[in-house]
Parts: C-alpha cells; sequence; structure tokens
C-alpha cells in the first residue's frame, strides 16, 4: 500500500515545474515551508520522547505521578499559547505578508527551544527551573500558533487549484516528519551516549541541535518571495486595518471560524494528539512498555503516515474535502475502545490476563476517598480508602470501586484475596509512614500472586503496531486535506487570522491538553481506558458538526 502512495505521489509531484520567469518555483515554495514547519515541529515535539526525564529534572521537588502529571501540563501550557499566537501573528500574516511572518515565528521558536538545552534543573536552582522550562514552552507555543496558518497559506495560496490538495498536505506530512525527527535524535543520541549519561545530561543535546536545523530553515525561507494572492490584493490596496474585526466580529467570519473549530478541529486536536501522544504515553506509562520499545514503534508509524498524508491531500483533490476528513472521523470514533483493550492485550498480556481473571475492586464509603489526582504533589491521603488507592495509581493498577457504608475501612479485592486498609487520619510521621508500607506490601504481594506484572514482559509489537495503523490512518485522513480546506474556508482579507485561531484552538487547546486530561482521568478513576472519552465526545461533536454545517470548499479561488 505504501508503494503504490508513493507512486502516486511521485507522479503528481513531477507536475512541479518552474513557473514564468521572476517567478518562484512550486518545488521551492512547498520544501522552504515544509522544511520549515518540520524544524518548528522538531523543536516543539522533542518534549514527547522527553517526557519522563523532563518530569525528573524539572519536576524533581514532586512524588512520581505528580511530577509526570506537571511534566504533561508543561507540555499542555506550549499549547494553551498557541491560540494566542495565531492572533498576535494571524494580524501581522493579514497586514504585513506571509512570508515575514512566518520567519519571525520560526526564529522565536528556535532560540526558545535552543534555550531549554542550557536549562539548570531542579536540584540546581530549586523551583526557578520548572518556572524557566514552562515560560520557554510559553514561548514555543505563542511561535507555532502564528507558523502553520502561515505555512499552509503560502503553499495554498500558489498551488494550482487542482493540486492544491496534495500540495497543501506537505504541512500535514511536516509535522509527522518533525516529530519523526525528534525520536529519531533522541533515540540515537540515547544510544550512542548510554543510558547514565543521556539521563544525566545527554537529553540536551537534541535541543542544542535546533540551533543548526532553524538556521538552515531561516536560510531557505529568505529566498522566498512574498505569496502572488497577497501581493496582488496588497497591490489593489485590499489589504484589511482591522482583521480582528473583519474576522470575528461580522457576523457570517464568526459563523466560519466557530464551524471550522467544531467540524474540523476538536476532531483533528482529539485524534492526531491521541495517535501521536496519549498512546504513547499510555503503552509506556500504563502499559509498562519499556521506552525503548515504544520509541522504535513511534518512528515506524510516523515514518508509514507521512506518505498518508500526501495521499490523503490528493484524494481529496478528486473526490473532495469532506468525505475523506469525514471518513477518517468515522473511523477512529468506532475503533477507539475496541482498539486501545486490543493495545493492552498486545502490549502486556499478563496484565490484560490479570484484569480479567482477578479484577482488583476497591471497596470503601465513598466519602472518605479522595481524587486520586494531585497537581501540586501536597495532598495526604491518610484516610483508609486513599491510602490502598494510591498504591494502586502509583502502580498503575487499574481497579474499580464498590460503595461501603459510612465508616466502613476501606479493603482491596484482588481476585479472591482481600487486603484491609489502614485509617491514616490519626497518624503522623513514622506512625503513618510505617502503615502506608504495611498496606503496600500487603496489595503488592495479592497483585503479584494475581499475575499482575511489574512491567510488559514480550509485548506483541507487531500486534500493536497494526491496531495502531487504524488509528494513524484516521488521523492522516482527516489532517491530510485539512490545510487546503482551511486555506479555501476563509476569504483572503482576513485568511490569516480566522483560520489560525481555530485551528490552534483545536489542535492547542483540545489536543495539547488531552495527555494531561486523559491521564488525569485515569488517575482520577483507576479505569484504564476511561480518559479515551475525553477524544470520544470531541470526535462525535465534530462528526455531527461536519455532516451538518461543513460545505465542500474544493477548487474555491483564493483570490475571494
Amino acid at each position: 500500500m505504501t508503494s503504490s502512495i508513493s507512486e502516486t505521489v511521485s507522479k503528481e509531484l513531477d507536475h512541479l515545474e518552474e513557473d514564468a520567469p521572476g517567478k518562484q518555483s512550486l518545488t521551492r515554495v512547498v520544501f522552504a515551508s515544509a522544511a520549515g514547519t518540520t524544524f518548528e515541529w522538531y523543536d516543539f515535539f522533542l518534549f514527547v520522547p522527553l517526557a519522563t526525564i523532563i518530569s525528573r529534572t524539572f519536576f524533581a521537588g514532586l512524588n512520581d505521578t505528580a511530577a509526570y502529571v506537571f511534566a504533561l501540563l508543561s507540555f499542555a501550557a506550549g499549547f494553551a499559547f498557541r491560540p494566542f499566537g495565531a492572533l498576535l501573528f494571524g494580524r501581522v500574516g493579514d497586514i504585513v505578508g506571509r512570508k515575514a511572518t512566518f520567519l519571525i515565528t520560526i526564529s522565536l521558536m528556535g532560540v526558545a527551544t535552543f534555550a531549554v538545552g542550557l536549562l539548570p534543573t531542579y536540584a540546581q536552582i530549586g523551583v526557578a527551573s520548572p518556572i524557566m522550562f514552562i515560560c520557554l514552552r510559553l514561548l514555543q507555543g505563542l511561535a507555532l500558533g502564528g507558523e502553520w496558518g502561515g505555512a499552509s497559506i503560502y503553499v495554498a495560496e500558489h498551488a494550482p487549484v487542482e493540486r492544491r490538495g496534495l500540495l497543501a498536505s506537505w504541512l500535514g506530512a511536516s509535522a509527522a516528519m518533525g516529530l519523526g525527527g525528534a525520536l529519531i535524535v533522541t533515540l540515537l543520541t540515547r544510544l550512542a551516549m548510554g543510558e547514565e549519561t543521556f539521563n544525566a545530561w545527554g537529553w540536551r543535546v537534541p535541543f542544542l541541535l535546533s540551533a543548526v536545523l532553524v538556521a538552515f530553515s531561516i536560510w531557505i525561507r529568505l529566498k522566498l518571495k512574498e505569496s502572488p494572492a497577497f501581493a496582488k490584493l496588497r497591490a489593489k490596496g485590499g489589504l484589511t486595518t482591522a482583521p480582528y474585526r473583519e474576522a470575528f466580529a461580522e457576523p457570517e467570519s464568526l459563523k466560519r471560524v466557530v464551524i471550522a473549530l467544531m467540524a474540523i478541529m476538536i476532531a483533528q486536536g482529539a485524534i492526531w494528539y491521541l495517535t501521536f501522544f496519549y498512546a504513547q504515553f499510555f503503552i509506556e506509562k500504563i502499559i509498562k512498555v519499556s521506552p525503548q520499545a515504544v520509541n522504535g514503534l513511534m518512528l515506524v508509524i510516523v515514518a508509514i503516515s507521512a506518505p498518508l498524508y500526501l495521499f490523503f491531500g490528493w484524494l481529496s483533490d478528486r473526490i473532495g474535502r469532506k468525505p475523506v476528513m469525514l471518513a477518517g472521523m468515522i473511523l477512529v470514533l468506532i475503533t477507539l475502545f475496541p482498539g486501545f483493550h486490543l493495545i493492552t492485550r498486545f502490549a502486556n498480556p499478563a496484565l490484560s490476563s490479570a484484569t480479567e481473571s482477578a479484577a482488583v475492586v476497591v471497596t470503601a464509603d465513598p466519602a472518605a476517598c479522595s481524587v486520586q489526582f494531585d497537581p501540586v504533589g501536597k495532598a495526604q491521603f491518610t484516610s483508609s480508602c486513599d491510602i490502598a488507592k494510591t498504591v494502586l495509581t502509583n502502580g498503575g493498577v487499574p481497579y474499580s470501586n464498590v460503595a461501603a457504608p459510612a465508616g466502613t475501612l476501606a479493603s482491596v479485592n484482588v481476585g479472591t484475596v482481600t487486603v484491609q486498609s489502614i485509617e491514616g487520619g490519626a497518624l503522623a510521621g513514622d506512625e503513618l509512614k510505617a502503615a502506608r508500607a504495611k498496606v503496600e506490601r500487603e496489595i503488592k504481594q495479592a497483585l503479584t500472586a494475581a499475575g499482575y506484572p511489574d512491567r510488559a514482559e514480550a509485548p506483541n509489537m507487531v500486534g500493536v503496531f497494526f491496531v495502531m495503523m487504524v488509528f494513524v490512518v484516521g488521523a492522516c485522513a482527516l489532517y491530510g486535506p485539512q490545510p487546503a480546506a482551511l486555506v479555501e474556508f476563509f476569504p483572503i482579507r482576513t485568511r490569516y487570522t480566522a483560520l489560525s485561531l481555530p485551528y490552534h484552538i483545536g489542535t492547542g487547546w483540545v489536543g495539547g491538553f488531552l495527555p494531561a486530561a486523559s491521564y488525569a482521568m485515569v488517575a482520577a478513576t483507576g479505569d484504564i481506558y476511561f480518559g479515551l472519552w475525553y477524544a470520544e465526545i470531541m470526535i462525535a461533536i465534530a462528526i455531527l458538526s461536519t455532516i451538518v454545517f461543513l460545505p465542500e470548499m474544493r477548487g474555491r479561488d483564493l483570490s475571494l
């Protein structure tokens, strides 16, 4: 399949020839735009393979669970600022121009990423370390907020109408290539240095390397000319002087922004970040597959995904943007829950078998149970229910809950074995520590006897790969036609501003917060699949909105 896709894409790219004298070639336009976006995604996605190291490097003052959640929240913080970057740089792009704007954004991204590689650790300067790290993530988010929209518009406004979907889909492929580059560089650095050296300081190398990549991207983008559609608009004196008012205050324009967000972008955020981010966290953190195996899996998946974006972009040139994107959403919606159950069965069969033969049940007074999610790492969790659940949550053990009468001492059932917890509210210091240790020891003994593994043994990664590819196809079917669809959906005067905001709300807020929110939902309930509801609900809303409100925009005149 990959071979036939590559042949199709290759034939289409053969049409990329030099334009008339004085104009730049489509090859240069696509390459420069996609290369710059690839390097910017590389900078932003370095967090993914380094999440565990980042949690203990910059958030070492918290317990393991809280540190990991904080690391995910710092990942989300970069996404939180992306809509603000969209507003800031969208205005610049609609008033000053496409080319100048994405030169600024890639420079800002490069500086912020390079600075992460120089940051002192929590052990060196204390709480200032995570604060500085989060500030740099915010700068990255600000920069990325202006990058993607500008690059997509720039390519689409150059592309011939009959190949617009294919050429613009290179921006989707660039995200995959950026993520793949981050995974490859991290893996090679880890292998070259060894685990101990890499964990100590070698993790900084991928961040520092970004300076070289960004310098190359700036150099090649400096050779570009302004978008012809924008240059024509400027020559006619038709540029907007109030892009915010025209994009968001006028009813028809605001309607377009809302439709783009609800019909396309919330699904894009949910599906893409579930597939390429949360799935990785799920397999490594919850299912306990080794980081090396997970990184290898993601590398293969990302590599295969790149031509799929181009294929679905090409397909949307033939049958339309809407049917291709809608098919991707529906595919993920119907396979999400059964797919993740299969991932567990393939990746950690012992865990899957144990949960079926010896389910873990916590029986406790609901009023005595706290939510097992402590983002600041300060909760004491001293009730008998909390002590028991803390052991299970920290061990990544899925469990269900049964309500008991008020005042009942909590207990944990592992199959037919019952472990009584201890009330620690009146205890302190060494007594509380000893009580917790006793409960933890007894629960772990029961779990071991029931076959619950400490880590995944002999995972069937081939099986995991095929399940993941279902989600990858869905993600690529949605993302491939998306750049062209969004550019076609908005008028030229406010295209940069109006397009960028819904894109970065969908990917930045819905997608960026998905890993942290889904992981928190799992920690709060004990159900390792409960976090999937976040994505499932978003996708369902998007499908309905697409069917009812989204028009087909293929072939629209982009100068309008």
